[in-house]
């Protein structure tokens, strides 16, 4: 078999595998020039055996955060996953106050007011609107990111933040309610843009060693959206009758922070390298990212998966759903995205207060407790973020849906025997603490930073784009039928999502490798064994490349 039968594969497995801790070396373990001169550590492809007799090398030193780095990530945060956890969150403590506006506003222009199913109707729009505006910005990524850059489209994604700021921001002036369901489209498109561009940013910017600290981030940026947005929501301060106005318009100030903050940090090495072809410009990118070290390294596992696309051919969704050398890639990041929303976390987000209130918690006080939440939430995505790397992806994953699981079950339990049991109320409140702590150290995090990992430069628009209308699609359908769920089938309504908890914890042990340590390139091995995809031996170059240099072992395209 050569590669040219399989085209994708020969760009899927272009880049050059590295692997902490292994020496690498051409086939009879012949020391590399590159090796001698120690312009670039020696590594080898896994699996294969240590170079030489004797002890391996020593593996090379962690990676630490430079401060242009870690700067560029928490400028990028900004305006893309902090408006997705603050815009998810803020309707939340308020729902009443709104309703009341929604009310009024309509008892003004028809001299009737809303009866129940019209307000429940209108109120369920409102919040599934969110999710839909996502839907339609994740259609988004793929054009903006391969013709703006992932730098250019996250700034320019930030018109639709603050556009529906000023727009919430007057609606209580225009007594016009309209123009906050207009606005939570257009806060959905934005977070849907975001929420894909900057996994695949922090990603292409982080080191190996990084990788899953950085991809974190974006977990851990919505959830500080969510928790800024449920202290801003208290009714001592903004969630009243007359500061929600200025409550939803508050998305607009990262947004404008983020403008004035980006701009100065590199736009994607990789990105400005194999898709720009300014391999200076990548250089310098580096330079500024890592703390010492020689970049050239990392330039030439660039340069070897720009050659390797071009055998490749042109990428498109079309190709990225028929390649058999992807089939299972795709499948992991569609379920592991829907396996998220479809567990029940925006429930738990969205209708917080509801489900304390129906515990039996005074809903003077609920507000206070869903506070309590974010705090939890945020405390658990840090401690993911220091373990993710040290548990592995698979671990995280799995003890978190787990966990999940469990409490659902547990709350189904305590809701429907509290009336009889006034004290299981409080059991209640401790099963939403303990799903929020599983659902914050495994399923929220880790699928930003594995759906990063399971594919190469060129295809990950692509697939951004489906794992971001998967994502947003059962955001918008939890978000649209739970009210109906809840009232139709009450507390049993959990169980649906221990279900699919269960679901999803089946398909990650059986089939999603762990991804920890691996570059892109041994990652996407393993798939196309169980893509069954032939892999030819590692013999020469690239198929369709022609002669090239001699190299490493790890820097020859299987």
């Amino acid at each position: 078999m050569t590669l040219a039968k399989y085209p994708s594969l020969s760009y899927q497995l272009g880049e050059p595998a590295r692997s902490r801790g292994q020496a690498g070396d051409k086939p009879g373990g012949t020391e590399t020039q590159e090796s001698r001169t120690g312009a670039a550590e020696p590594r080898h492809a896994e699996g294969m055996e240590d170079a030489g007799p004797g002890t391996p090398p020593p593996a090379p030193p962690r990676e630490r955060f430079s401060s242009t780095l870690l700067l560029a990530a928490v400028s990028a945060t900004l305006g893309s996953t902090f408006q997705y956890g603050y815009n998810v969150s803020v309707l939340n403590t308020p729902h009443q106050v709104l309703k009341s506006f929604f009310n009024e506003t309509y008892l003004e222009r028809y001299g009737v007011p809303l009866d129940e199913p019209a307000m429940l109707l209108l109120w369920s729009c409102t919040v599934s609107m969110f999710p839909l505006g996502g839907l339609l910005g994740s259609l988004l990524v793929g054009p903006l990111t391969d013709r703006c850059g992932r730098k250019g489209a996250l700034l320019i994604n930030n018109i639709f933040a603050v556009v529906p700021a000023l727009l919430m921001g007057v609606s209580g002036v225009a007594r016009a309610y309209e123009l906050i369901i207009v606005a939570r489209v257009l806060l959905g498109i934005c977070a849907g843009t975001g929420y894909n561009i900057l996994p695949m940013y922090l990603g292409e910017l982080a080191p190996q060693d990084l990788r899953g600290m950085l991809g974190t981030m974006t977990e851990i940026s919505a959830i500080v959206g969510v928790l800024l947005a449920q202290i801003l929501s208290l009714q001592a301060i903004l969630g009243n009758a007359t500061g929600w106005p200025v409550l939803l318009a508050v998305t607009g100030v990262p947004a404008l922070l983020q403008l004035l903050s980006l701009p100065f940090f590199p736009e994607s090495p990789r990105y400005t390298l194999i898709q720009k072809g300014d391999e200076e410009a990548a250089r310098r990118a580096l330079r500024r990212l890592r703390r010492g070290g020689d970049p050239e390294a990392e330039l030439r596992g660039m340069r070897t998966e720009e050659q390797a696309e071009r055998a490749a051919g042109p990428v498109s969704l079309r190709r990225l759903v028929a390649q058999r050398a992807l089939r299972w890639q795709l499948v992991s990041v569609v379920t592991l995205m829907a396996g998220q929303q479809l567990s029940g976390i925006n429930v738990m987000v969205y209708y917080t207060d509801t489900i304390f209130v129906s515990a039996g918690v005074d809903p003077t006080q609920s507000q206070y407790v869903t506070v309590g939440t974010g705090v939890v939430t945020l405390v658990m995505t840090i401690i993911s973020a220091f373990t993710i790397e040290r548990l592995g992806r698979r671990l995280l994953l799995l003890s978190g849906y787990s966990t999940c699981c469990c409490a659902c079950l547990g709350l189904t339990l305590t809701l429907l025997f509290q009336s009889t049991v006034p004290e299981l109320s409080y059991l209640a409140i401790i099963c939403v603490l303990v799903y929020i702590m599983g659902h914050a150290i495994g399923p929220s995090p880790v699928p930003s930073v594995v759906r990063t990992e399971l594919f190469l430069q060129s295809w990950r628009p692509a697939a951004f784009t489906v794992d971001g209308v998967v994502h947003w699609l059962t955001n918008f359908v939890v978000g649209l039928v739970f009210p109906s769920m809840q009232a139709g089938i009450g507390a049993y309504c959990f169980i649906i999502f221990a279900g699919l908890c269960a679901l999803t914890a089946s398909y990650i042990y059986m089939i999603v490798p762990e991804t920890k340590g691996k570059s892109f390139v041994e990652i996407n091995r393993i798939f196309a064994k169980r893509n069954g995809v032939e892999i030819p031996e590692e013999k020469g170059g690239v198929a369709g490349l022609g002669p090239h240099p001699p190299t490493t072992l790890t820097e020859t395209a299987l």
